[in-house]
């Protein structure tokens, strides 16, 4: 089977260190936004789009904002703009080409393997390249908070969820998942990518999971059935018949999980009303929730 053979590669101790890195505060023009490349880190070099609030200080916060599948990182900072502005933070988008990440395998669930199953290591997943991103902007900014939030929607809420199963040292305040089109659901007796069969997530790395700072945000109006980009394989229908009733499922498999284990269970679910399949009318909702208000 193809996904089995990077767990065998995959190395048992999920924990790795990011180095703080000290920074200057900086005062930037008020409608400051712009472009860099990111190329500290293993994978190829990244195209990342900013957006800076009015002044930039050591207790900026960071929010980073994973794009869906068209892979159009500056609409999605465009969207961002007004909220970075707003609420006073740093929204950074980097960019996962479908060159580089080709298909939900390169960008959506991990990039684990190559799409002849080798396994691919561990710094060179898609995953790999949040962290020292984080490290590369507090330097580049000028701020010195010790974490940040994550937001994706639709293929980038797939990826944040990922993320947060199988990078449970990252150092996230908040993880936002948007309107994803399917799951890995937190259920060992489901097979890899649906769920967590077959992989090293066991019941002690599933209880720390269960107690990340997860949202699921959901939009109540997105129930298209006949969205082309909806995938209807049996195991996603298995989770609901569209993204708003297949968000539920996990939020509710994982309340289930923490329950039967006796874990502290730290994720939420939000509903945005009225709102269908749209990173802009979720954006709202969620910059309003890493702000607290």
């Amino acid at each position: 089977m193809v996904m089995r053979r990077w767990f065998l590669a995959f190395v048992a101790v999920m924990m790795f260190g990011w180095a703080a890195v000290p920074a200057t505060a900086t005062e930037p023009a008020p409608d400051q936004a712009g472009r860099f490349v990111f190329s500290g880190w293993d994978g190829p070099p990244l195209p990342v789009f900013y957006q800076l609030p009015d002044r930039v200080t050591a207790d900026t916060r960071v929010v980073i904002v994973m794009h869906g599948v068209n892979r159009d990182a500056d609409r999605y900072r465009d969207e961002w703009a007004g909220l970075a502005k707003r609420f006073g933070f740093i929204a950074v988008v980097p960019q996962f080409s479908a060159a580089d990440f080709p298909g939900s395998l390169g960008y959506n669930t991990g990039y684990f393997t190559d799409a002849d199953g080798a396994p691919r290591s561990r710094n060179r997943w898609s995953f790999a390249a949040i962290e020292p991103l984080f490290d590369d902007v507090r330097q580049r900014f000028g701020t010195q908070v010790g974490r940040y939030s994550i937001y994706g929607h639709s293929a980038g809420a797939q990826f944040v969820h990922r993320y947060v199963l199988f990078t449970p040292e990252a150092r996230i305040e908040q993880a936002i998942a948007a309107n994803a089109g399917w799951y890995t659901m937190p259920d060992p007796e489901i097979a890899f990518p649906y769920g967590l069969g077959e992989t090293p997530v066991g019941e002690a790395e599933l209880g720390a999971v269960l107690g990340k700072p997860l949202t699921v945000l959901l939009g109540t109006a997105d129930t298209d059935r006949a969205d082309p980009d909806l995938r209807k394989t049996p195991e996603a229908d298995a989770q609901g018949p569209h993204r708003y009733a297949r968000g539920q499922a996990f939020f509710a498999r994982g309340e289930a999980a923490a329950a039967a284990t006796r874990v502290p269970f730290g994720w939420k679910l939000e509903r945005v009303p009225g709102i269908a399949h749209s990173n802009a009318g979720m954006a709202e909702a969620a910059a309003a929730l890493i702000a607290g208000r």
